[in-house]
C-alpha cells in the first residue's frame, strides 16, 4: 500500500525536517518533477525517502561549486557521469541539482 505524494507534500517533508537547508524551494520543485518523471519512465512507484534523496542529490548555486567538488570542466562532461537537473525557476542563476556519483 502506497500513499500518493503531491508536490506540496514532498516540499513539506523536506522543509519540516532536518534536511530543510539541503534544497531551495525551486530546487525541491525541480527534484519532485524529475522523480515523478523517473517513476513514469521506470513504470513503478517509489517510496518517499527523504534521507535517501538528501544523500543522493545535491543542489548547487553555480557550476563553479560543481567543478570544485567533482573536478569537471564542462556541464557536458558532468552529464556523462551523472544526472543533472536544472532548477528551472531560476534560469539566470545557473542553479542545478546533481545526483552524487
Amino acid at each position: 500500500m502506497k500513499t500518493e505524494v503531491f508536490e506540496w507534500d514532498f516540499i513539506r517533508e523536506f522543509e519540516s525536517g532536518m534536511y530543510k537547508n539541503n534544497f531551495s524551494r525551486a530546487g525541491l520543485r525541480a527534484l519532485y518533477n524529475y522523480l515523478i518523471d523517473l517513476e513514469d519512465d521506470m513504470g513503478e512507484e517509489m517510496s518517499l525517502d527523504v534521507v535517501a534523496i538528501a544523500c543522493d542529490y545535491t543542489e548547487y548555486e553555480d557550476f563553479k561549486e560543481v567543478q570544485r567538488d567533482y573536478n569537471v570542466e564542462t556541464l557536458e562532461e558532468l552529464e556523462q557521469h551523472t544526472t543533472v537537473i536544472p532548477v528551472d525557476d531560476e534560469p539566470s542563476s545557473g542553479r542545478i541539482i546533481i545526483q552524487a556519483y
